[in-house]
C-alpha cells in the first residue's frame, strides 16, 4: 500500500498522468467534501493536470498515512506558491480504496476555505 501510494502522490506533484492512468481503476470514482459531488477518472485527471501547472512546487509534507485492509487513510498538507497569491497550505485527508492492485475510489476531505485562492484562479482561467 505504501509503494502505491507514494507512486500516486510523486504523480500528482509531478503532472504524471500516464502514472496516474496506470494507478486508477477505469470505472474509479473520486469523491470530494468540498463540491459534494464525485468524479470520473478523465475529470479527475483533468483538475490533478490543471493543479500541478498551476501550483509551483507542489508538495505533499506533514504526512501521516495509515494502511488499511483494502487500501489507506492518509492526511497530509499540500504545499506550495500560487502566483499572484503566495504560499498555499491546504490541509487534506484521503480514504482510497484499492482492489487488484489499483484505485477504485478515493474519499477526499480538504478545508474548503485553504482551497478558496485555487477556485479563484480556476474561475478566472475559464473565462
Amino acid at each position: 500500500m505504501d509503494e502505491l501510494a507514494d507512486r500516486f502522490f510523486a504523480a500528482v506533484s509531478a503532472g504524471d498522468t500516464e502514472t496516474l492512468t496506470s494507478l486508477y481503476s477505469p470505472d474509479a470514482r473520486i469523491w470530494h467534501n468540498d463540491k459534494q459531488a464525485e468524479e470520473t477518472v478523465s475529470e479527475n485527471l483533468r483538475v490533478l493536470r490543471w493543479l500541478s501547472r498551476t501550483v509551483e512546487d507542489l508538495r505533499y509534507e506533514d504526512i501521516r498515512r495509515h494502511c488499511l485492509p483494502d487500501g489507506f487513510a492518509q492526511q497530509h498538507v499540500l504545499r506550495g506558491h500560487l502566483p499572484g497569491y503566495g504560499a498555499l497550505e491546504v490541509p487534506a485527508s484521503l480514504f482510497v480504496r484499492i482492489d487488484d492492485g489499483h484505485i477504485t475510489r478515493i474519499d477526499e476531505y480538504v478545508d474548503s476555505a485553504a482551497t478558496q485562492p485555487l477556485r479563484e484562479v480556476s474561475d478566472r482561467t475559464r473565462r
